[in-house]
């Protein structure tokens, strides 16, 4: 049996570098904030560069350390430019919470033309851009930890939902593909797979009458509440789950155990 650990310690994001994406709202905002409550010092980027700014300020004001980046994930250019900035910044990078996403509008696939090329661009092309400048430092580092956020639409089909479905499907198989690549670098990669939260790229849909009884036929019958993804993160961020990986984690209230 393993000798009992410091498991503050284990959890503690002290010292180390975390770069977001996606971070001008919803979830990716706040996790930068839960990161940095946690005393990572935190990268925060997207294309918003005003609300960039704001994050950092209301971040330093809680005594946290944090940076802004912009990045536009759907440009290659625009996303090694960011990583330079990020060197210039911080020695080396420790996490990537790689959360740059779009939602879709409902609509058959056949009818589906440019959005299909955009959301696949942006939540799959978007992410593997990312992951491909954050994997190279980390494992030149030999330590590093991955998050790619997925969603419950990774383990599911959607109804005129394909292009985002399959996006995030891909970005699943993506994540452990990439684990097995880089496993012997020293760096982990897993999917976090939320279920319904509100965003601001989606509450409108949710908060709507046809979303609202959508939710409640669902077995939560609610929404998730953001607090309810601080523990998955960490247990993916942190070196309390220094044995996962290569996972997709569903967060989702028990959404997917629907029955047919």
């Amino acid at each position: 049996m393993d000798k009992l650990v410091d498991i503050a310690g284990l959890v503690s994001l002290k010292g180390k570098t975390a770069l977001i994406t996606g971070a001008s709202s919803g979830l990716g905002a706040y996790f930068a904030e839960v990161l940095a409550e946690l005393g990572a010092e935190v990268i925060v980027a997207a294309r918003r560069e005003d609300r960039l700014r704001k994050l950092v300020d209301k971040i330093h004001q809680k005594g946290g350390l944090a940076h802004a980046v912009v990045m536009d994930v759907e440009s290659t250019q625009s996303v090694q430019m960011a990583f330079e900035k990020v060197d210039s910044v911080v020695k080396n990078l420790d996490i990537l919470v790689n959360n740059a996403g779009l939602s879709s509008t409902p609509s058959k696939f056949v009818d589906q033309d440019d959005e299909w090329e955009y959301i696949i661009d942006v939540n799959l092309k978007g992410a593997w851009r990312v992951a491909k400048q954050a994997a190279i430092r980390m494992a030149s580092a030999q330590r590093g930890c991955i998050v790619n956020i997925g969603s419950i639409y990774s383990h599911c089909t959607g109804l005129q939902k394909t292009d985002y479905v399959v996006s995030k499907t891909a970005l699943a198989q993506l994540t452990r593909n990439m684990a097995l690549e880089l496993t012997r670098s020293g760096v982990r990669v897993n999917t976090l797979s939320p279920g319904y939260f509100a965003t601001e790229i989606n509450e409108t849909q949710l908060n709507s009458e046809r979303g609202k009884e959508y939710i409640n036929k669902l077995i939560p019958q609610r929404l998730g509440h953001y607090h309810e993804l601080i523990a998955p993160l960490l247990l993916l961020v942190s070196d309390s789950g220094s044995f996962v990986n290569g996972i997709s984690l569903v967060v989702d209230g028990g959404s997917l155990l629907q029955p047919v």
